[in-house]
C-alpha cells in the first residue's frame, strides 16, 4: 500500500497521521478547514463546464435512510449560506478519475471492469460524520480511511493495466463525502462556524459491498450520472 504524501492540490494537503483511527482523520479535517481564510467557488474548475462528462469509480449510496437523513437536516441548518445541496440520491464518495467518453471505449471499460473485480478488497464499513468542509464544499469526513485507500488503491492498478490510469495517485487521495457545493469566493469564517454547531451529531455507518463505475455529468450546479458497471468488493 503506497504511503500517503502531501499534495498542495489535495485537502488537506498534509496526509493524518494515521488513517486507521476516525478520530484522527476528522480532526485532521476539521482543523484544515478551520484554518481556511477563504472559500473558493467549487463550479469554477477549467473542463468541467455544464454538460461536462466522465467515467468515474464511485461509491455511491441512493437508498441509504440513516445517511440522507443526516444530509438533510445539515443542508436544512446551512441554507441561510446558499450553498448548493447535494441530492439525497446524489450523495457519493468519489474514488478516482477514469476517462472521457470521447477517450474510453467500451470494450475498455468491460476489461477494467473484469479486472477490478479480481483485485477488490473484502466488503468493508466506515462512520460519516462530523462535518467539516473543503476549500470548496461542506462534507462528511469518512473514518477509517485504510479500507478505502485498499479500495483506491485496488482502482489505480487495475487502471493502469488497463492504460487507464487515475489521475491522482492513492497518495493523494483524501476520502470524503460532499453535502453542498460552495458556488462563490467568501470568506471562510461564517461557514466554518455554521458547520461547528453541526459537529455533535452522530454518526452513521456506511456499509460498503459494491464499487459504481458510473458515467458522470455535471447538470447545472449538481452532478448527476448513470452506473455502467456495479462491481461486488471481494
Amino acid at each position: 500500500m503506497p504511503l500517503l504524501s502531501a499534495d498542495p492540490a489535495a485537502f488537506p494537503a498534509e496526509p493524518p497521521a494515521d488513517t486507521r483511527d476516525p478520530a484522527v482523520t476528522a480532526a485532521h479535517d476539521w482543523a484544515a478547514f478551520s484554518a481556511l481564510d477563504e472559500m473558493t467557488d467549487h463550479w469554477a474548475r477549467p473542463g468541467w463546464s455544464d454538460g461536462s462528462r466522465a467515467y468515474y469509480w464511485m461509491l455511491t449510496f441512493p437508498d441509504d435512510q440513516p445517511l440522507g437523513t443526516l444530509a438533510g437536516h445539515c443542508q436544512e441548518e446551512l441554507a441561510p449560506l446558499g450553498l448548493d445541496p447535494v441530492p439525497t440520491d446524489g450523495l457519493h464518495i468519489t474514488l478516482a478519475r477514469v476517462g472521457r467518453p470521447s477517450a474510453v471505449a467500451p470494450d475498455q471499460l468491460d476489461s477494467l471492469a473484469r479486472d477490478v473485480e479480481a483485485l477488490l478488497p473484502p466488503a468493508f464499513s466506515i462512520r460519516a460524520m462530523p462535518l467539516a468542509g473543503s476549500r470548496g464544499a461542506v462534507r462528511l469526513s469518512l473514518g477509517p480511511w485504510e479500507p478505502l485507500l485498499r479500495l483506491h488503491h485496488a482502482l489505480a492498478k487495475a487502471g493502469s493495466s488497463a492504460g487507464l490510469a487515475p489521475k491522482k495517485p492513492t497518495s493523494a487521495f483524501r476520502p470524503h463525502l460532499s453535502l453542498a457545493y460552495n458556488n462563490r469566493r467568501r470568506p471562510a469564517a461564517p461557514v466554518v462556524e455554521a458547520v461547528s454547531g453541526l459537529r455533535v451529531l452522530p454518526a452513521v455507518e456506511l456499509s460498503v459491498s459494491a464499487v459504481q463505475l458510473v458515467e458522470l455529468r455535471r447538470e447545472g450546479r449538481t452532478y448527476r450520472w448513470d452506473v455502467q458497471k456495479s462491481v461486488p468488493l471481494g
